[in-house]
């Protein structure tokens, strides 16, 4: 069983993670008890864990591993954080069913871009701010992975 004990930095807050890998068994123990995960690499130094019943994507390097959930707030105000260019992401597999604006359409904070079919839902992703769509990587009827770029807003 190989164990690794590492520093980790969790929606912005630094916490000391231990991970133990047995094979494709994986234990994950953060100061709150060890807990069984499913560890998939989707693609080079990107990982989708699901833990709890939670998607997390992992981004590791050799110095540096950020585990960001999309769906957490990013700020405790609603409005910060949101200057400059803004990247809408997917924020778990699905179905693109419909785009709802185009490249370079004027929009308003909370309007909807993007509409997502997962599990047989249907989630309408909505502008984190007001400005105006500079790219649209989607396609209606393709499939998208969690945290898949879908739009980006500026």
């Amino acid at each position: 069983m190989s164990s690794i004990l590492r520093n980790v930095r969790i929606n912005g807050r630094q916490i000391q993670v231990r991970v133990e890998q047995n094979g494709s068994d994986w234990r994950i123990e953060a100061g709150n008890g060890a807990r069984n995960a499913s560890v998939v690499e989707v693609e080079p130094g990107v990982y989708s864990i699901l833990l709890d019943g939670r998607s997390y994507e992992v981004r590791a390097s050799e110095l540096d591993i950020a585990v960001e959930d999309p769906r957490e707030p990013r700020k405790s105000s609603g409005l910060a954080g949101l200057e400059g260019r803004q990247t809408l992401r997917a924020p778990m597999p699905g179905k693109v069913v419909r785009i709802l604006v185009k490249e370079g359409d004027a929009i308003e904070r909370g309007q909807g871009l993007v509409v997502i079919e997962a599990m047989k839902m249907q989630n309408e992703l909505k502008s984190p701010k007001a400005g105006r769509v500079v790219s649209i990587s989607a396609a209606e009827g393709a499939a998208v992975a969690a945290a898949e770029v879908l739009a980006v807003v500026e």
